[in-house]
């Protein structure tokens, strides 16, 4: 094999191909349909240029464009308006996807063995880490042709071919771009876990600095191609370019370690187990610590970063007239307040990811047949369960008040009036009987069906779709009833509904009983 650095790389390309056919099919499917979907209700919503123009005035605010980047208000066509609402959403969703996907094929596979059982068959060094990139390669082309020709055949006047093209292959250069960033940070962690979450701190890293430069790849680039506008295609040629440098950096260090290892290694243990050890939550615990202090920071970075924009958002309300007058509901509360809310439930999406993350560190526990040395001693199914969930359950919560804090810290500052900590604080604490009902849920699918957990996501996901395009799209309130973060009460420009938190917490409870006594008695996956 010394003449062949790459050989079987085809085979294996097929092998993964047939292996994860219908997780291919899954991501394809939903982010495809997530985007045709948008334009046939924008169009139905704001049929006029002058509905367009007025959604445009509520666009043109700072906290805006720190979430969904700038856009072409001047020309607000539908095809802007689809770009600017969807594009940079979308792409972290493809992001997402290229993450998990290149975690799979690469360091989850060695982590589990089944790397060695490959490399013992006639295939060179280099052939898994390559096979992973060309499949997912293949994949990005798919979604961005997918996309592409969706958005095309959708016949709307401001979509033609040309922004349709750079829209789909916008995202599948960014998908490219994070399977590069997913393929070097698998050579730097000894493990799957690390290695997703150094991903994910690279991909909220470039989110949060794209709201204070356009210069920062990917995101930054992405919103500076503008497609049914500008058309700017030096952007996405810049992300290939980039994406081929990150696989290439990734083959060269995959070269210069051995199986197993990384180039950020686990420091050495003590000599002897803490007294934490002697129970499973500070197990748990030890197993989690660092995504735990990862997940920490970056939402009091995200927390930052919303909250440096609260006082540019005051100067802007009192000079546009215009939007003033469409956003007053209430004459006691300030612009500025009105829209903290809507902050605030935008980084309770985010800070549930931490916490259904480590909830389900147990199923993967169980699949690698970790937990039957535990459970082979004085632990019980019950206590084991028990103590992810505790942990899961402080992350929830100690990640909405991480984003209240940054997002304090920062309004002080920019703020000429700005708020007090414990109002930020309750705006964002009042989300975590909905984050408890999510962490309920998937405690749940454990008990009943833990190869299920991951349909969780998806019904964060439509969480996440009503309260964001709850308002453009116009959705009939039940829909949005249909998610538990549909029952929050937006303080502090509403009253605290505690019959809806208790029936939250009650519901809640019903789950974590019910995924709890089913996990005790079903079998063990080993």
């Amino acid at each position: 094999m010394k003449g062949a650095p790459f050989a079987g790389v085809l085979r294996l390309s097929q092998f993964m191909i047939r292996q994860d056919r219908m997780r291919y099919m899954w991501w394809l499917v939903g982010i495809t349909v997530m985007t045709l979907v948008v334009p046939p209700a924008f169009n139905e919503l704001y049929p006029t240029e002058q509905d367009r123009n007025l959604l445009a005035e509520t666009m043109k605010n700072p906290a805006m464009e720190a979430m969904v980047g700038p856009g072409d208000l001047a020309n607000y066509t539908l095809g802007a308006m689809v770009s600017h609402q969807m594009l940079l959403m979308t792409a972290i969703a493809v992001a997402i996807m290229n993450i998990l996907l290149m975690v799979r094929h690469t360091r989850a596979e060695e982590e589990e063995g089944q790397a060695e059982l490959l490399r013992s068959l006639p295939i060179a060094r280099h052939s898994q880490l390559t096979a992973s990139i060309l499949t997912l390669f293949g994949v990005n082309l798919l979604l961005a042709l997918l996309i592409g020709v969706g958005l095309y055949s959708l016949s709307f006047d401001s979509m033609g071919l040309s922004g349709s093209v750079i829209y789909g292959a916008s995202l599948g250069v960014v998908g490219l771009f994070f399977a590069g960033v997913t393929a070097v940070c698998s050579q730097l962690s000894e493990s799957s876990r690390g290695a997703v979450g150094l991903s994910f701190t690279v991909m909220i890293g470039c989110y949060v600095l794209r709201s204070v430069t356009e210069w920062i790849p990917p995101f930054g680039w992405l919103t500076q191609v503008q497609p049914y506008s500008d058309n700017n295609w030096l952007p996405a040629v810049g992300l290939v370019i980039t994406s081929l440098v990150w696989f290439a950096l990734a083959i060269i260090l995959q070269g210069k370690r051995d199986m197993g290892s990384g180039f950020l290694p686990s420091r050495s243990g003590r000599a002897h187990a803490s007294i934490l050890l002697r129970h499973p939550i500070g197990l748990a615990w030890r197993l989690q610590r660092t995504a735990f202090i990862s997940w920490s920071v970056g939402m009091l970075v995200l927390g930052l970063s919303y909250g440096s924009v609260l006082g540019d958002l005051d100067s802007f309300f009192q000079d546009n007239d215009m939007l003033a007058a469409m956003i007053v509901a209430d004459e006691n509360s300030s612009l500025t307040t009105q829209f903290l809310p809507m902050l605030m439930a935008v980084l309770a999406f985010i800070s549930t990811i931490p916490a259904l993350l480590s909830i389900h560190k147990v199923v993967g526990e169980e699949r690698k047949s970790r937990v039957d040395h535990l459970l082979g001693r004085a632990v019980s199914r019950r206590k084991l369960l028990v103590s992810y969930l505790v942990l899961a359950l402080c992350t929830g919560f100690v990640m909405l008040s991480f984003s209240a804090l940054g997002l304090w810290l920062a309004g002080t500052t920019s703020m000429e009036d700005p708020f007090t900590f414990f109002t930020v604080w309750q705006a964002s604490i009042v989300h975590f009987p909905a984050v408890v009902v999510m962490i309920a849920m998937s405690t749940c699918l454990i008990g009943i069906a833990q190869k299920a957990t991951g349909f969780i996501w998806l019904y964060l996901f439509y969480g996440f779709l009503t309260l964001y395009l709850g308002g453009l799209f116009q959705f009939p309130g039940w829909m949005e009833k249909l998610s538990p973060f549909g029952f929050v009460s937006k303080l502090p420009i509403e009253d605290m509904n505690w019959l809806h938190a208790g029936g939250l917490v009650a519901v809640a409870v019903v789950l974590l009983l019910f995924g709890i006594h089913r996990f005790t008695n079903r079998d063990i996956e080993g």
